[in-house]
């Protein structure tokens, strides 16, 4: 598909075969609002106006679009038969923020080991109707199709996302599909060239999609015995403010480790992922919308956390010394966090470290310059960041 303008009639007629495609999936009509009908347009105009889709590209990003919008049938369906769902409070004990590519998989993955607290895990994510508790086979059945997918994952896909995207299907997930049901979210940016949604969603009101997903938390927690929740995704580095509205009170763990490893690293994986349907994406543009999604995330974190009693609520970790001695960070974490870390779930989080090294599925290797990225700008980029966690940069 190559691109050209997009007219009104052209964004509203594809949108209208997503949302009847929804519907007709579903059997249901009942959306919850239409708060996500803005993200929908921007995205849809971007894509029919900028993205330079091969065949596979082009079906596998609208059909993408489809699912989001049958999940908040699907959760509305849920509510209107059971109402008492949004009576719960949310109660999010920890968030994972920073930057991506810096051990914080690996440390929530461990964390997740500690089964006393609520983690949001791949097949839920997913496909978080019916609740989880409701239905024992359905919860199996949707087990199942989740160990299926990771293992035809690792047996089919590049090696290089092998080794970028480690994944089991019962182990926490960022929460990319949540924030996907306002098409708030920046997993879209590694489907298509969309230069325009990616500008919008750097600068769009993210107190909505927060709000959303409160309310799917809700649903998911609703029968399950844990309602402390553990989440982590780096994309929410760039709306701190929103999730503060949202989720007052949230403690932050953040990770670091310097740009000129994380911002090519990044960069290969966003250009890895996009060449499937995108086989003529130009490399510059992915190192510059990393430079400006990052550097833009990394200027308002540092600006939130200039309030002492926001910076409070952070405990940092740097990627070398979590190499270097996992167990021990956290051992500090729980501490910061009032926490007992019992033996047996310290056992479970070595079990996991050991059964999960760093190259299980192969080594990452990239070179900035392939994308554009030199040293001197990341050091105009990112100097600030450099200088105020200098500490966990070693």
């Amino acid at each position: 598909m190559t691109a050209t303008p997009a007219g009104a009639g052209a964004v509203s007629g594809r949108i209208g075969q997503v949302v009847d495609r929804a519907r007709e999936t579903t059997g249901l009509s009942d959306y919850g609002g239409d708060s996500w009908r803005e993200g929908l347009e921007v995205l849809v105009r971007s894509a029919l106006g900028e993205a330079t889709f091969n065949d596979y590209g082009e079906q596998a990003f609208f059909d993408s679009l489809v699912r989001p919008l049958a999940t908040r049938l699907q959760v509305e369906d849920w509510y209107r038969r059971h109402p008492e769902i949004g009576d719960q409070d949310v109660e999010i004990d920890l968030l994972g923020v920073g930057f991506p590519r810096t051990g914080s998989t690996a440390l929530s993955h461990m964390l997740g080991e500690d089964r006393s607290f609520r983690n949001l895990r791949l097949w839920e994510e997913t496909t978080p109707c019916p609740p989880p508790g409701v239905s024992p086979e359905a919860d199996e059945a949707r087990m199942a199709g989740a160990r299926l997918a990771v293992d035809m994952g690792h047996s089919h896909v590049a090696e290089r996302l092998r080794s970028m995207l480690p994944q089991s299907p019962d182990g926490p997930m960022e929460d990319h599909d949540l924030m996907a049901l306002e098409f708030k979210a920046q997993i879209f940016l590694v489907s298509a060239h969309i230069p325009t949604y990616a500008d919008w969603f750097a600068h769009c009101d993210m107190e909505p999609t927060y709000l959303y997903e409160k309310r799917v938390l809700k649903l998911l927690q609703w029968k399950t015995p844990e309602k402390r929740w553990r989440l982590k995704s780096p994309t929410h580095t760039l709306f701190l403010d929103a999730y503060e509205k949202v989720f007052p009170g949230t403690r932050f763990v953040q990770t670091h480790r310097d740009v000129s490893s994380v911002l090519p690293s990044v960069s290969d994986l966003y250009f890895t992922m996009l060449q499937a349907g995108n086989p003529a994406i130009d490399p510059a543009y992915v190192g510059e919308l990393n430079m400006e999604q990052w550097g833009l995330a990394l200027d308002r974190c540092l600006a939130f956390r200039r309030d002492p009693a926001r910076d409070g609520r952070f405990f940092d970790i740097g990627f070398r010394s979590f190499q270097a001695d996992p167990v021990a960070e956290i051992g500090r974490l729980y501490k910061w966090l009032d926490h007992d870390l019992g033996d047996g779930t310290v056992q479970a989080m070595l079990d996991w470290r050991a059964a999960n090294p760093k190259d299980k599925y192969g080594h990452h290797s990239y070179d900035g310059a392939d994308f554009g990225i030199t040293e001197t700008a990341l050091e105009q980029r990112f100097g600030a960041y450099r200088r105020r966690f200098a500490a966990y940069l070693d």
